[in-house]
C-alpha cells in the first residue's frame, strides 16, 4: 500500500479523535520562525487540517498540501470557507507550489511517510530564504505503563504495526541529514489527554495500522483496548501520556 493511501477510509475517525497540538507549541513556532500577519504557511501533508486549523486561528494563510482524497475532503468541509484556507491535492515530494513562496513549511504526524531527501530538495525549492522547516508529532510517552501495554496489543492484533508514529521510536529519523548543516532545535512539550473510552478506543482506530471492522482482528483488538482502559481508568476517564515533539531548522 502506498503511504498516501494508508489512511483512506479513517479520515472521519481521525478528524474526530487526533488532538490537536498544545498552545504553548504554536506560540513557540510563531516565534521561532518570526511570522508576519501576511506569513504564508504550506502544511504539508496536512491530513484533515488539525494543524492547518490552529494556524489559521492566528491569522496566517495556511496552503494544506494533502494528496489523500478522503483525508482533504474532510478538511475543506471542516474549515470555514472565507478563511485564509488553500487545499491542494499534491505530494510532499511534488507540492506544486511556487519558488521561494514559503514563509514556513510545517509537518504534522506526517513526516515519517515521506521520501525524505526528495522532501529536503522541495523545500529548498519553495521557501523564501532563511525560511525554517518545523516538523512535529503527538507521541505516546513511551514511559508509561498504559502506552507500554497498548502497544504489546497492537503487536498482537495489527498485522501493519511498526511502533507508533511509524516506528519511528524504533528506528529514527536522521533528522541531522534532513537539516542544513545537521543543526535543528529540538523541543518537547506535555500533551496529556483526558480521555473517555470511544475517545480512548477512538485514538487507536485513527492509526494508519489498525484493524478495519471487516477484518477479523478488530473485535479482539477492540475488547483487549477496553480492558486496558478499564484497569487504568478512573470514573470512565484516563490521563492519556502524550508528548509533542518538535524539531525546527533550515534546510537550505
Amino acid at each position: 500500500m502506498e503511504s498516501t493511501d494508508k489512511f483512506t477510509g479513517k479520515a472521519e475517525i481521525y478528524e474526530k479523535y487526533r488532538p490537536s497540538y498544545p498552545l504553548e507549541y504554536i506560540d513557540y513556532l510563531i516565534s521561532e520562525t518570526g511570522l508576519k500577519e501576511d506569513s504564508i504557511i504550506a502544511d504539508i501533508g496536512s491530513g484533515t487540517g488539525i494543524l492547518s486549523r490552529q494556524l489559521l486561528g492566528r491569522g496566517y494563510t495556511v496552503i494544506g498540501v494533502e494528496p489523500n482524497d478522503d483525508m482533504r475532503t474532510v478538511a475543506e468541509q471542516t474549515i470555514k470557507p472565507n478563511s485564509n484556507f488553500i487545499s491542494v491535492k499534491a505530494t510532499a515530494e511534488n507540492t506544486t507550489l511556487d519558488d521561494n513562496s514559503i514563509d514556513l513549511v510545517t509537518v504534522a504526524q506526517a513526516f515519517h511517510w515521506f521520501n525524505m531527501e526528495r522532501f529536503r530538495l522541495e523545500c529548498q525549492r519553495i521557501l523564501k530564504q532563511d525560511a525554517k522547516v518545523a516538523l512535529v508529532w503527538n507521541s505516546r510517552d513511551g514511559s508509561s505503563d498504559i502506552n507500554k501495554e497498548s502497544a504489546d496489543i497492537c503487536q498482537k492484533y495489527c498485522p501493519n504495526f511498526k511502533g507508533f508514529s511509524g516506528g519511528m521510536e524504533e528506528t529514527p529519523i536522521p533528522f541531522h541529514q534532513f537539516y542544513k548543516d545537521g543543526k535543528y532545535d529540538f523541543n518537547c512539550f506535555r500533551n496529556d489527554l483526558q480521555l473517555n473510552l470511544a475517545e480512548f478506543l477512538g485514538r487507536y482506530l485513527s492509526a494508519s495500522y489498525s484493524p478495519k471492522e471487516t477484518d477479523k482482528e478488530y473485535h479482539p483488538f477492540i475488547t483487549a483496548l477496553t480492558k486496558l482502559f478499564e484497569k487504568y481508568s478512573n470514573n470512565g476517564t484516563i490521563i492519556f501520556p502524550n508528548i509533542t515533539r518538535s524539531y525546527l531548522g533550515k534546510v537550505g
